[in-house]
């Protein structure tokens, strides 16, 4: 495995999702995965519910890696188990058909607010599902701060 861990594509480096794609939710409630990450997603990967009401999607390398940090947070803190439980009671496990979609089950629709129009989201070592408006709500607020918020970071190295 390379670098930071991840999805190994053709060339041996770590896979990284990213860009920005609109889909549409068929009445059954399958998303069609967006070609582009189909290969570094894998046919079987982790969907669960994220922050934000998006859904996060992971392909297992990083699952697993997530799985093994979450692991070692302590029993004792409160947050800790929350998060945990959050996290791994809203996991399913999704497989591609052969169309290039998964079905994505109810309790994560409602999570996420999923009707119809949604967007899919590249987010470095994991994939994002976002109702569209409210992702268009989310891009509009972050907008008017992303200058502040770099500011912020900018103590963090990046």
């Amino acid at each position: 495995m390379g670098g930071s861990g991840g999805t190994l594509g053709e060339s041996g480096a770590a896979a990284m999702f990213m860009g920005e794609w609109q889909h549409t939710l068929d009445t059954k409630g399958r998303l069609i995965v967006p070609a582009r990450f189909r290969e570094q997603l894998g046919e079987r990967f982790v969907v669960t519910r994220g922050l934000d009401h998006c859904l996060f999607v992971y392909p297992p390398e990083e699952w697993a890696i997530l799985e093994e940090k979450l692991k070692a947070l302590p029993l004792t803190k409160g947050d800790a188990r929350r998060f945990v439980r959050f996290l791994f009671s809203g996991a399913t496990e999704c497989e591609l058909d052969k169309q290039g979609r998964i079905t994505l089950p109810a309790n994560l629709r409602e999570y996420g607010k999923l009707d119809k129009d949604v967007v899919v989201i590249g987010v470095s070592n994991r994939v994002e599902i976002w109702a569209k408006e409210h992702w268009e709500d989310y891009v509009e607020e972050a907008s008017a701060s992303y200058e502040e918020i770099a500011e912020k970071i900018v103590d963090l190295g990046i």
